[in-house]
């Protein structure tokens, strides 16, 4: 890595300038110039090439550095999010694509200050993770390379089982830590003495002589010992309620060495790190795409510039068929929020207006488009950025359709344009980023100390090769049986692994919240 020279430092201040002067505000902003070798080691350690060793990041570093060869992709810029941000040039970038890499850098810089699912992230990620990677190497030393190396797959299999709200939550109910026995007598006592005040399962009765025949007394007592056993078990139970951090629950109530733990524990940090990426992808691509092409066409472009910009934009924009490019949907919904709301083209006036030529034309010359996108950049994730903002206008102007395989012929055929199938399989890919809701429901199921799951089946079924995979890893953090209660074909299943084999059973009833 070096840094920039004098030309590209003055460049930096130069496109600086331009995106004050529209208010982006941004943290400090550090770039290094490096070679592709150097990207793609940078690229595949997620950004942060002082992170952990481990056997995928060199693999990833192969597979990025052979598309570059054979010509299949090319990676402009990389940037972390980390106060000062730090962005990495490729050195052999073409003058116009620096500017439009460090246009595009702010935009991001500006994303990730600003939007409020950043806000809880570790700035310092940098440190952290050199000190996680110290704490590895330190394991391996002591137990080998290869259990430690083989102890971070297993936990890289789980990585995706998070509670991806808890970092938006009050920090005592995010890291609530489990219930001690100390804690759960005295919980005991203070439930036995409710129960001993209200009486269980009486019925009024207006005549006295006729209490004894309404609310026979053998019967009251036993209601009251069976209401006492159920908030016992209750209370016993662990947890109390379903839980979705199950990392967060495996580290707590796994036994696990303690090398092991704070391994876990590093991968679920980093986790949570880049959760917000995941959740803002489109917003945070199409962010600083509109940047990049608002800095470009109206300030930093020179005329001789324009069709070397366009080519690159154009690679950057394309769309592949059946794919869903972040870059293009974000920048054009963030463009169409601005220009609605600069025409007026919102409200109660507007929806209820029937006449699609007054629709068409309608502006209000209000001006608050630019007010409206900061506002959007800073409270949205993309699912509830698509579910406010793709409206059925956008969908129709962009030709959105659904597609689904032909059987016969064997090839993709459009299905049909309907906007609300179009923006349900929109969100429904967004929502929990395409995979499955896994909750811990009990942590001693059938008093075997078995770990029990439930999968809330919201209309796809589990991918039963995913789900054995997934099962096995748990065991094997959990050193007992693990279940998972789920829907195979309409009908409620168990799926359970007990070391050597994976059965599967029926259910009487599926999980619900």
């Amino acid at each position: 890595m070096a840094a920039l020279t004098p030309e590209l430092r003055d460049l930096q201040a130069e496109i600086q300038g331009y995106a004050d002067e529209y208010g982006l505000d941004t943290f400090t902003t550090i770039f290094e110039l490096v070679d592709y070798r150097q990207m793609c080691e940078i690229a595949s350690y997620g950004g942060f090439p002082v992170r952990y060793p481990h056997w995928r990041f060199g693999m990833e570093y192969d597979h990025m550095l052979k598309s570059h060869t054979y010509g299949l992709s090319k990676i402009y810029e990389l940037v972390i999010n980390t106060d000062p941000c730090y962005a990495y040039l490729l050195e052999g970038n073409s003058w116009v694509d620096q500017k439009l890499v460090m246009s595009h850098v702010l935009g991001h810089c500006d994303f990730f200050k600003n939007n409020a699912f950043f806000g809880h992230t570790d700035r310092r990620m940098i440190d952290v993770m050199a000190n996680n990677a110290a704490r590895v190497r330190r394991y391996m030393d002591r137990h080998g390379v290869s259990p430690v190396e083989s102890f971070i797959d297993t936990c890289l299999a789980l990585d995706n089982l998070i509670d991806p709200w808890a970092p938006l939550r009050e920090p005592t109910r995010a890291s609530a830590p489990a219930p001690t026995s100390a804690s759960a007598g005295k919980g005991k006592g203070a439930g036995e003495g409710e129960l001993d005040e209200v009486e269980v399962g009486r019925l009024p009765s207006v005549r006295g002589y006729l209490e004894s025949y309404i609310n026979p007394p053998e019967l009251l007592a036993a209601e009251r010992a069976r209401a006492k056993a159920a908030e016992e078990a209750q209370r016993r139970k662990i947890p109390r309620a379903p839980e979705r951090d199950v990392l967060g629950f495996l580290i707590q109530h796994a036994p696990l060495e303690l090398w092991e733990a704070d391994v876990l524990g590093i991968i679920r940090e980093e986790a949570y790190y880049f959760l917000p990426q995941m959740q803002t992808k489109i917003m945070n691509e199409g962010w600083a795409s509109y940047w990049h092409s608002k800095l470009m066409t109206t300030r930093a472009l020179r005329d001789d510039e324009v069709i070397d910009y366009a080519d690159a934009c154009a690679g950057v924009m394309a769309t592949a068929p059946g794919r869903l490019n972040p870059y293009k949907i974000g920048i054009e919904l963030f463009r169409d929020i601005e220009d609605r709301y600069n025409r007026g083209r919102f409200g109660k006036e507007y929806e209820e207006c029937d006449s699609l030529a007054e629709k068409a034309s309608w502006d209000r010359k209000l001006g608050l488009g630019r007010q409206k996108i900061f506002e959007v950049r800073r409270l949205y994730n993309d699912v509830t950025f698509l579910d406010e903002f793709f409206t059925e206008d956008f969908c129709r102007e962009h030709n959105f359709f659904t597609f689904r395989e032909n059987r016969r012929s064997g090839r993709l055929e459009i299905e049909g344009r309907e906007f609300a199938k179009i923006k349900g399989k929109l969100l429904g890919q967004l929502t929990n980023f395409g995979q499955p809701f896994i909750y811990v429901i009990d942590a001693n199921y059938l008093n075997r100390g078995e770990l029990l799951l439930g999968h809330r089946h919201e209309g796809t079924d589990l991918r039963l090769d995913y789900a054995r995979e997934t099962l096995r890893a748990l065991e094997r953090i959990w050193r007992r049986p693990v279940s998972i209660l789920t829907v195979v074909d309409e009908r409620p299943k168990r799926l359970r692994f007990d070391g050597s084999e994976v059965s599967v059973s029926d259910e009487s009833a599926a999980f619900r919240l």
